[in-house]
């Protein structure tokens, strides 16, 4: 097994930063504006710039962390290893639901566009294919998957630039130039802060994939040095794209008067802008960002089960072992590929808002494990430096999450609570478990 670990390190800093910026799905910003602008009223860039900046606070704890530990799991791995293992699983357990769930949720937008451009074939047909496409990639070793992702990753990108240029050229030429030059995209008028911070906590899982590359540690090159700078990097890259997009869309979009279905408002920002072929060309690029984010997320969800696997908290039999063959946590892989075939039975609205539990959960518990690990346990107390990353730092960190807690969706806060209370009974069932092995052993 530790053969296998070792030659499965092969992955870069930017490898490893382009597939957590595709987990990220940077042409997610279209999907989310039409919700995101009618809940902060037209300020959808400063929700974002909230959003990064509260992010950015937790990736210095998840960059913090990674720099002393080698292991992957994310917050899993670090809560167990700096608090204990049952606040770990738990932890894992939460965590898990937004691992599964966003897999799920890229095959059921990559149906809906793709039956969108192809109406006569079967929305079901479309699921199929796609979570079988990223399952059988996801099958092979991770450099195939970052390879891919550079593509996909790119691609969209690019036509996230000619979309910057219409907006430009569309404004310019009917009101005036002077009038892109304004920053009435991030500040118009008066704006209450709650509205902006429930905006940011719809927000702010579209920043998971800097919690996502903590999870390939075991495939990397010197993961101490390259997992915290990747963590960073996708941060930081990520939140300004999501940002230069919204500030062009909101430039060309000051509110969402024009628009006739606000929570799917993708295929009228870009017909609008750039007319019935340029919708077509965009939408292609959307397939291809879902299908590179369903890669990397499908990659993740994958290893974050095992690392569950090998520690005995699912049957480590199953997941936590590695294809001799193919080098790759293959149950798994497959296991996150049925789990995304549910996406036959359920529509966007039903999951979306889901995820940001399993986020939220992550991101307090990588911000506690640093104080713990640092402050506590360890006692790096002396001097300002170690004041500032082992205490205010995760403080303030964990305080910004507050505010995202509060003003997490309903819907997702009772569906979150069952899924631990799940958890519970999973803990339960192990413990009478391991009870009654050690009574047997010892009769």
């Amino acid at each position: 097994m530790e053969q296998e670990s070792v030659s499965l390190k092969k992955l870069s800093l930017w490898q490893v930063t382009v597939i957590g910026i595709a987990y990220m799905t940077p042409m997610t910003v279209f999907d989310t504006f039409g919700i995101v602008s009618g809940i902060t009223n037209g300020h959808v860039p400063l929700a974002y710039l909230l959003a990064l900046t509260t992010m950015l606070l937790t990736a210095f704890s998840y960059a913090r962390f990674s720099k002393h530990s080698e292991k992957s799991g994310s917050a899993y791995s670090y809560t167990t290893e700096s608090i204990g293992p049952k606040s770990g699983l738990f932890v894992g357990w939460c965590t898990l639901l937004d691992y599964l769930l966003l897999p799920l949720i890229n095959v059921l937008l990559a149906a809906i566009y793709l039956t969108a451009l192809i109406p006569s074939v079967p929305y079901w047909f479309w699921v199929i294919v796609s979570a079988g496409l990223v399952t059988l990639v996801n099958c092979f070793r991770i450099r195939l998957l970052a390879n891919i992702s550079l593509i996909f990753v790119f691609a969209p990108i690019i036509l996230m630039i000619i979309f910057v240029y219409l907006v430009i050229q569309g404004i310019g030429s009917t009101q005036g130039y002077e009038y892109v030059l304004t920053l009435n995209p991030l500040w118009h008028g008066q704006q209450e802060l709650l509205p902006l911070v429930a905006g940011a906590s719809v927000l702010c899982f579209s920043f998971l994939g800097f919690d996502a590359v903590t999870t390939l540690s075991n495939e990397t090159q010197n993961p101490t040095k390259t997992i915290p700078y990747a963590v960073l990097l996708t941060t930081l890259f990520g939140g300004m794209i999501f940002f230069t997009a919204s500030w062009f869309i909101q430039l060309y979009y000051p509110s969402n008067i024009r628009f006739h279905h606000p929570s799917e408002a993708l295929p009228e920002i870009v017909l609008y802008v750039g007319g019935a072929l340029f919708q077509s060309i965009f939408l292609c690029g959307q397939i291809m960002n879902t299908v590179a984010s369903g890669l990397a997320s499908h990659a993740s969800a994958s290893r974050l089960l095992y690392i569950m696997g090998k520690d005995n908290i699912f049957p480590k039999k199953y997941f936590g072992t590695l294809h001799a063959t193919l080098g790759t946590p293959f149950f798994s892989v497959l296991f996150v590929g049925l789990i995304s075939l549910s996406a036959i039975f359920l529509n966007l609205a039903q999951v979306i808002s889901l995820i940001s539990f399993g986020a939220l959960v992550a991101f307090t518990a990588v911000n506690l494990s640093v104080f713990v690990k640092f402050y506590v346990r360890e006692k790096q107390r002396s001097g300002f430096k170690n004041k500032f990353f082992n205490l205010f730092l995760p403080l303030i960190s964990v305080i910004s999450i507050l505010c995202l807690w509060i003003n997490l969706d309903s819907s997702a806060l009772k569906f979150g609570s069952c899924w631990l209370a799940i958890g519970i009974l999973v803990f339960i069932y192990k413990l009478m478990k391991k009870q009654n092995i050690t009574l047997t052993n010892t009769c």
